[in-house]
């Protein structure tokens, strides 16, 4: 188990004695210090491919669901892969973190579904809203009111919020792959299973889950690749070629409204942004570093580094046009593979540069092949209702209420709101309010303030 060192990328380590006739190390050594976490330039590399692998996927699924908002795809493919690049390059080099970063799964979905496509919001305000959430995320970041801010919410509400936006991705991924429809009688009902592109969708998925059972790195990139390789033989997709220069950036750079984010109706959907980018990111930040084993003591100001990293990179997504971007917990992987220095991140940065190059293939990938990728992530966030306290009724019904709201109002906001409130209340209501968090008295409030001054708009 390598000894407790000063991590800091670029510093020289203290704890390891030098002579002054020492030969120089090499750059990556000097700067990744690759000996004191007990790895080397080869098996980083190899971490950062087993990342990159299993989060690739994100290039083809975020232009998908923020095209559907209005927004030009091939901007936003270009916008994904440099923010990704640009985020995970400075976990990498100042944090010296083998953690990825980009536009995060069920933000994007949220921002497309709920925010434009819900509210009728434009994507230029949209953008707005996720630069202004960034601004705010980095301030508590560096005021280091993000752990107190953390502290205060229940890890019930925590637990929900992540397991309700599971819920919502799944009848996101349900809808685009035509396994479910609209219904005037029921409001769902079951689509047409003839159709060769739910068919597909079917197969990518177990597909999907198979191989990913079997340990095979990038088993969603895989299954979605597969998906459209087939929709050009059954599905009529047309075929337009895998490499050609990367499209211009100018449809979405720049391009975000904040003065029209600024409008009070809009106030709730930054809260809505800031608490999932806060309870996504610092969770996944925390959880990947815990199980690489960075946590130890004397290296917190590294997490501290990571934390300003990753808020960074929110503010900078929006300027380039897209949702907001967070550590992926995929980086895991990575860790799996023995990753254990930034080098590992900076391998995935080089790679995600390097898909700007595939436009013509991303912009073949239809809503149906990637439907099967977010379901398959849809289904993992349950999981996180195993952690709830059952016994516990003022626990696990606030809980509850946030998670099912989400998908049945089709709305992350609403569940995020009716679970702060109703935990508000059942705490009040049997004694325990002196148990309660301000944070919760707080944020209710504000929702609470929300639904009877605007109703549900």
């Amino acid at each position: 188990m390598p000894a407790q060192t000063d991590p800091t990328p670029g510093v020289a380590n203290p704890l390891v004695p030098t002579r002054a006739d020492a030969p120089p190390q090499p750059l990556l050594e000097r700067w990744f210090q690759l000996r004191a976490h007990g790895t080397d330039v080869r098996t980083e590399l190899t971490a950062g491919l087993t990342t990159f692998l299993t989060m690739a996927y994100i290039v083809f699924v975020n232009p998908s669901i923020l095209g559907d908002a209005g927004m030009p795809k091939d901007a936003v493919f270009v916008a994904t892969c440099l923010i990704a690049a640009l985020g995970t390059l400075i976990m990498g080099l100042y944090a010296n973190y083998p953690i990825a970063l980009a536009p995060g799964m069920g933000l994007n979905a949220y921002f497309a579904y709920v925010v434009v496509l819900g509210m009728g919001y434009s994507w230029q305000v949209a953008l707005g809203a996720v630069f202004i959430s960034g601004c705010l995320f980095l301030l508590v970041t560096v005021l280091k009111l993000r752990e107190l801010i953390i502290r205060g919410i229940p890890s019930a509400l925590r637990v929900a919020i992540t397991a309700g936006i599971g819920m919502f991705l799944a009848i996101i991924a349900l809808k685009s792959a035509g396994i479910v429809a609209a219904s005037k009688a029921t409001y769902v009902t079951l689509g047409n299973l003839h159709q060769p592109s739910v068919v597909l969708a079917v197969l990518g998925f177990f597909t999907i889950v198979v191989l990913d059972h079997l340990k095979v790195r990038g088993a969603l990139l895989i299954g979605i690749l597969l998906t459209t390789g087939l929709s050009f033989v059954w599905a009529d997709n047309t075929f337009v070629g895998v490499f050609s220069a990367p499209p211009s950036i100018a449809p979405t750079w720049l391009e975000l409204d904040v003065r029209g984010a600024l409008a009070v109706g809009v106030f709730n959907v930054i809260l809505v942004f800031f608490l999932v980018e806060l309870f996504d990111a610092t969770g996944t930040l925390m959880g990947v570093a815990k199980r690489a084993g960075l946590l130890a003591e004397g290296q917190m100001h590294r997490m501290n580094r990571a934390l300003l990293a990753d808020s960074g990179a929110i503010f900078a997504g929006s300027l380039l046009g897209t949702s907001s971007t967070t550590a992926y917990i995929e980086s895991a992987s990575g860790v799996q593979a023995g990753g254990r220095t930034g080098l590992t991140a900076v391998t995935v940065a080089v790679l995600f540069l390097a898909c700007l190059m595939i436009s013509p293939l991303a912009a073949s990938v239809p809503a149906y092949a990637t439907a099967p990728a977010l379901f398959f992530v849809a289904c993992l966030m349950l999981r996180e209702l195993t952690e709830l306290d059952w016994d516990d009724t003022t626990e696990v019904i606030p809980a509850a209420v946030t998670a099912l709201s989400m998908p049945l109002t089709y709305s992350i906001a609403n569940g995020i709101a009716f679970g702060f409130i109703c935990y508000a209340v059942l705490k009040l209501c049997t004694g325990q309010a002196r148990a309660v968090h301000p944070m919760v008295w707080i944020i209710g409030a504000i929702f609470l303030f929300k639904f009877i001054v605007m109703g549900g708009h």
